[in-house]
Parts: structure tokens; C-alpha cells; sequence
């Protein structure tokens, strides 16, 4: 049976947790008033954040959240590498993706959650 990915989204500004695993940031941009300290990174890895002008056209606007999937899906498959790094943290056990966004529901790191949950489990 293939292995289930073990994948938490949660606000960079959140205070870490024992059971997060390997706490990565998925932004471009670090996080106003978040010291490296506080934040507890394993890794930021800004080269799966969306495009600054992806970012920029989509501006946590809810109204352009489907068309902020498509093309940041579209991104994903453009970007190979930054994709086999994450996946291969993900082989080793959780990973809490870090967003710096006040919307929970509209953010990269969901978005990433289920592309990473879809292409693990397509190459198990």
C-alpha cells in the first residue's frame, strides 16, 4: 500500500508545534516580523512560491482564487526541481508548509498542499 503524504499547512506567525516535521516556507517574500528564530525553518524554499507577478495579479483577491490555482498548478509542472525537493522531504516523514497570509482558505500553501499530496501519491 502506498505511503499516505503527511502534509499540515499552517501561518508562519503560529508558533511551532512538536509534531509539525519539517517546517518549510513556501513564500517569495519572508514574513514581516518573523525572526529565523521564531519561525523554526527547516528550509525556505522560495523557488516553489508563486511568480511575483502571479502573486501580484492575485493579491489574496478570493474572487481570483481559480484562476490563482490554474496558474500556479501551471507553475508547479514548469518547475521540477523545486518540486523533487519538497517531495523528497515529504519521503522522510511531515512537513508543515508555512504561509505568511491572513486568508487560510486562499494561499499558495493549499494549493501546493494538494498538487504535493497529488504527486506523491503518483509516484509511490
Amino acid at each position: 500500500m502506498p505511503h499516505q503524504p503527511d502534509i499540515c499547512i499552517r501561518r508562519v506567525y503560529e508558533d511551532a508545534q512538536p509534531d509539525d516535521g519539517a517546517r518549510v516556507l513556501v513564500d517569495r517574500l519572508w514574513p514581516r516580523g518573523v525572526s529565523k528564530e521564531r519561525a523554526h525553518l527547516t528550509l525556505w524554499l522560495k523557488d516553489i512560491a508563486p511568480t511575483t507577478a502571479l502573486r501580484e495579479w492575485f493579491a489574496h483577491d478570493p474572487a481570483k482564487w481559480e484562476g490563482f490555482c490554474q496558474r500556479y498548478t501551471a507553475e508547479l509542472n514548469a518547475n521540477p526541481q523545486a518540486v523533487q525537493q519538497l517531495a523528497d522531504l515529504a519521503r522522510k516523514g511531515r512537513i508543515t508548509l508555512l504561509f505568511g497570509a491572513r486568508d487560510e482558505a486562499h494561499n499558495e500553501a493549499v494549493v501546493l498542499a494538494a498538487y504535493m499530496a497529488a504527486h506523491l501519491a503518483h509516484r509511490a
